[in-house]
């Protein structure tokens, strides 16, 4: 099993969630987070100008069996892409083990 952790931006958010649900990954979490990144630029609103250095995202944490990383990575990448800097970063690791609470079930079983 492997853990993905997405960092996207949140316009792209519904896109990377109906992409994942197309390949039939139908759970994961997420939470608002705010990050320091490369995008560097300012926005001037009413004559006032304000920082971007602090960028409002969107994290993904989602496990999935072997055979569906491929799929899943992909998925985000094309769902999650605008081809500006800022479009976010993905990160994959090994998972040992999963428990399902409410059937006690472990590994392939305790995550479908």
């Amino acid at each position: 099993m492997k853990q993905i952790e997405a960092i996207i931006r949140k316009s792209k958010f519904d896109d990377v969630k109906e992409a994942l649900h197309s390949i039939e990954v139908n759970f994961f979490s997420y939470w608002d987070v705010t990050g320091v990144g490369n995008e560097k630029q300012g926005h001037v609103y009413r004559g006032i100008s304000y920082s971007t250095t602090d960028i409002q995202r969107r994290y993904l944490s989602i496990v999935v069996s072997d055979e569906f990383l491929d799929r899943a990575v992909s998925a985000i990448l094309e769902s999650a892409y605008t081809g500006n800097v800022g479009d976010g970063k993905i990160f994959v690791s090994d998972v040992l083990e999963a428990y399902r609470i409410r059937t006690k079930e472990s590994g392939h079983s305790g995550i479908n």
